[in-house]
């Protein structure tokens, strides 16, 4: 409009949504044809969905990638959830209906420069009965993926008020009711199941594998182990009395006793995020101010990684795919805890599956992944079957290939050499620190020595380091401090080392993901004479260095060269004495 002095006057009367056709916009982006959204159409009417979640599980998208495009198309801003938690104002979601929120996927933030920020997970969402709400602000829409809407709206209900006990006038007194009582009220319980979960759905977005909860001096602390790193989430403030209901709530999900707080306990549970299935394995265990709780996530259906995608070398890789092919013999993978044993096992049977001549069996606890034309069986201690009755029973199903999860005792040890003894290439497991060292650990459980010999085919040994994000990977100047230990006689000329300088992909941490580092002995007539003979592991290492060992810090340079890992990883993942040539440290040890 104009005014007297023919001023244009402009004014905001409110959210005007021109989105026509909203579903169009998916075929558009190339992500479906029109049969394919007329199935996401039929099954989000009979799942109760959103179209989106059903293209995406159609067409097995990552929730990022759809996103992201989906963001370009509709013109809007992808959120970031780290930095969206840091603004969260709650009264604004608290002045909306929760179950008016819901069904509209909306999610008021915080406001800015006079903007209200929204955020949804639909881009398609309607801002308008929104905008009456809050009828004087101007709403910007904000998009975030359907995990990171629940970990945002976890958050901010949980910063909402809940009931709390009125503290009681003597402290003491306190304490020793609680004791006695061994749980706390209904209310307060209530709460804590919502943090609870608002602290696993934080675990599956953030690709965590464990979770720590801890207590110090009537303060908690809440970490997160991501890519192998601990990190903290400070958006959970527990005080002493939440923190012992939480671990309440914790106890009864994995059916332990809530009234022993004395002794360590283990339990198990599962979890299942959407699609998501996660197996966790928790752990109580009583420290000086209160018990620790640590959550293990072990996913059920994760996406199988191939051979080629393991990060070890072709020469490797070629021999590794060599010995399931062979017709019987041992074949162990080693490393701590978390090491990817497993993933590299399961690469294996991936490539074993696709083999129609062989017949494959395994018992696992758990079975983490599940791949067609293998025959997966778990074991049940709770009734007596376990790793060495499943061995017994296998080699009477003429099995071609068995995998057993891992080698604990004697008697597995056992059963997998006489398996490996009738015929059959048996794969597992065990726990120890390099390859090497693996035959002392089987020394240690009973193994016979000329038995191992004989029926010994290969040891990897492998760590996980973080992989230098590709999105920002820049070459960078090496720590001199890591190359005086990696190379004492002088740095190559051609040695280049990278780092990832940080971006919205990583999370500015400048490293995604993790990449295995293998060191890899495959059994000759000379190694095997010396494992018969069981000489000292020290003797046997310099034999295996002179019969091709592949060390740990060789690979771990490859991966640095080829920009996967940065230099700095190396001390994580190779004691002080493996840093240096070993066939240098050899010599001057014999000095």
């Amino acid at each position: 409009t104009n005014d007297a002095h023919h001023n244009v006057i402009r004014s905001e009367h409110g959210y005007i949504d021109f989105v026509q056709d909203r579903d169009q916009i998916l075929i558009e982006l190339g992500l479906v044809t029109d049969d394919l959204l007329a199935q996401a159409r039929q099954l989000a009417q009979s799942n109760n969905t959103t179209i989106i979640d059903e293209v995406r599980k159609l067409n097995n998208l990552s929730d990022l990638e759809l996103y992201r495009s989906l963001a370009r198309q509709y013109g809007l801003q992808l959120g970031e959830v780290e930095k969206l938690l840091r603004k969260v104002d709650p009264a604004f979601f608290g002045a909306c209906s929760k179950a008016f929120l819901d069904h509209q996927h909306l999610m008021p933030l915080y406001q800015e420069n006079g903007v209200l920020v929204v955020a949804t997970d639909n881009p398609a969402a309607s801002m308008v009965e929104l905008q009456k709400v809050f009828p004087k602000t101007k709403v910007e829409k904000l998009l975030v993926t359907p995990t990171d809407f629940r970990r945002l709206w976890s958050a901010i209900d949980l910063c909402q008020p809940h009931y709390q006990p009125e503290p009681s006038s003597e402290e003491g007194e306190t304490e020793e009711a609680e004791e006695l009582l061994g749980g706390f009220k209904p209310e307060v319980e209530a709460h804590l199941v919502s943090v609870f979960e608002a602290l696993l759905l934080d675990a599956v977005a953030e690709r965590a594998s464990d979770i720590h909860i801890e207590q110090y001096r009537g303060i908690g602390r809440v970490r997160l182990r991501v890519d192998g790193e601990l990190r903290d989430l400070n958006h959970y403030v527990l005080d002493a009395d939440e923190l012992k209901g939480l671990v309440n709530v914790i106890k009864i999900r994995a059916e332990l006793n809530i009234a022993e707080r004395r002794l360590p306990q283990g339990g198990r549970s599962v979890l299942r995020v959407g699609s998501l299935a996660f197996d966790l394995r928790i752990h109580v265990q009583p420290s000086l101010h209160g018990e620790h709780v640590i959550i293990r996530l072990l996913p059920q259906n994760s996406e199988l990684i191939s051979i080629a995608k393991l990060g070890m070398s072709s020469a490797i890789a070629e021999s590794y795919q060599r010995l399931l092919r062979d017709p019987a013999g041992l074949v162990l993978v080693v490393g701590p805890t978390g090491s990817g044993k497993s993933t590299t096992l399961y690469a294996g049977l991936q490539l074993l599956a696709e083999d129609t001549t062989r017949k494959v069996i395994t018992v696992e606890d758990p079975i983490e992944y599940s791949i067609d034309n293998i025959q997966q069986t778990r074991v049940r201690p709770e009734i007596g079957f376990n790793f060495a009755d499943a061995m017994r029973s296998f080699v009477r199903q003429d099995p071609d290939v068995i995998l057993v999860g891992e080698i604990r005792d004697y008697e597995t040890a056992l059963e997998a050499i006489r398996a490996s003894q009738t015929g059959h290439v048996v794969l597992s497991t065990l726990h120890c620190n390099d390859a090497v060292d693996a035959m002392q650990r089987l020394y240690d459980l009973g193994v016979h020595a000329n038995s191992l010999a004989s029926e010994l085919l290969a040891v990897i040994a492998q760590r996980l380091a973080r992989r230098i994000c590709p999105h920002c990977r820049v070459e960078a100047e090496p720590e001199p401090e890591i190359l005086k230990e990696v190379f004492p006689d002088g740095t190559p000329d051609s040695f280049v080392a990278y780092i990832g300088k940080g971006c919205d992909r990583c999370g500015g941490r400048g490293v995604h993901g993790r990449v295995a580092v293998v060191e890899y002995m495959r059994a000759n007539a000379d190694l095997r004479n010396a494992i018969a003979r069981q000489i000292p592991v020290g003797e046997l290492r310099k034999l295996a260095l002179d019969c091709g060992l592949v060390t740990m810090r060789d690979s771990a340079l490859d991966h640095v060269i080829q920009g996967n890992i940065p230099l700095s990883e190396l001390p994580r993942i190779l004691p002080a004495e493996r840093m240096a040539p070993e066939a240098r440290w050899q010599w001057e040890a014999t000095e």
